[in-house]
């Protein structure tokens, strides 16, 4: 691994063109003014970013705030460096990007290795999982089938009030909002049509609803259910930190 602090336009230039050569992930705190050709146009004027070029030559550039990057070329982009400027091209699509170096703060590159794969809890198939297995987190209800499928798609949980009527729960795991509701809409009048019924109930079930979402689910008689995703990974809904705060 090699971390330099401030370094000098040839040492950044030899080090940035050695670890591109050896395909080693490349991160730099640094000061510059990005265009972008492709999709879109697009001009970010001068400003302190963060510069990622992975091993697979994607590459991603942040603002010091803010999840997603400002600005990102995809894998397999082509990537040379002529003075101060880095250039990056991708042929499909096809897709330009310059990034004009003012100054670079932080210089650090590194081989790395990860051949894991992404395991996910807390997703919308464990949550209609759960109520499936503990029924009692919707009240009187009593489960019949998970992913019972439709023309409009499959219903997360089907069941049956303690009035015998059918129940169609639909599971998201985070804030529901209107297409949630149309949504459940669809499912219940798919049912009602496909099994003869006069009386089918829906449910919400998620952490939250916006409130135009529950005004339409009460106008069309449904009911929401307040329920927590199972494992639900509470660090990602915490307050995200700024690049400064991350690396003081």
């Amino acid at each position: 691994m090699r971390s330099v602090i401030r370094p000098e336009p040839a040492t950044f230039r030899t080090l940035f063109l050695r670890a591109l050569k050896k395909g080693h992930s490349i991160s730099m705190h640094c000061t510059c003014r990005v265009e972008y050709k492709g999709r879109a146009v697009s001009t970010l004027e001068t400003g302190d970013r963060l510069v990622i070029i992975k091993p697979d030559k994607t590459v991603i550039i942040h603002q010091p705030a803010g999840r997603n990057p400002v600005n990102w070329m995809p894998v397999h982009s082509h990537i040379t460096l002529d003075e101060n400027i880095i250039r990056v091209e991708s042929v499909n699509p096809r897709e330009f990007m310059t990034i004009h170096l003012e100054k670079v703060l932080v210089f650090l590159s590194s081989p790395l290795t990860d051949g894991a794969s992404l395991v996910q809890a807390g997703s919308e198939a464990d949550m209609a999982n759960m109520i499936y297995q503990n029924p009692h987190v919707l009240g009187e209800f009593v489960p019949a089938s998970r992913e019972e499928q439709t023309a409009y798609g499959f219903i997360d949980v089907f069941g049956r009030d303690y009035n015998n009527n059918l129940v169609i729960v639909e599971c998201k795991r985070y804030k529901a909002g209107l297409d949630a509701v149309q949504q459940l809409r669809r499912y219940v009048e798919k049912i009602k049509k496909d099994k003869g019924k006069e009386v089918v109930n829906g449910i919400i079930a998620a952490p939250a609803i916006t409130e135009n979402a529950k005004k339409m689910l009460e106008d069309w008689g449904f009911n929401f259910i307040k329920v927590e995703p199972p494992m639900y990974l509470l660090p990602d809904r915490e307050k995200q930190k700024n690049l400064g705060e991350f690396f003081s």
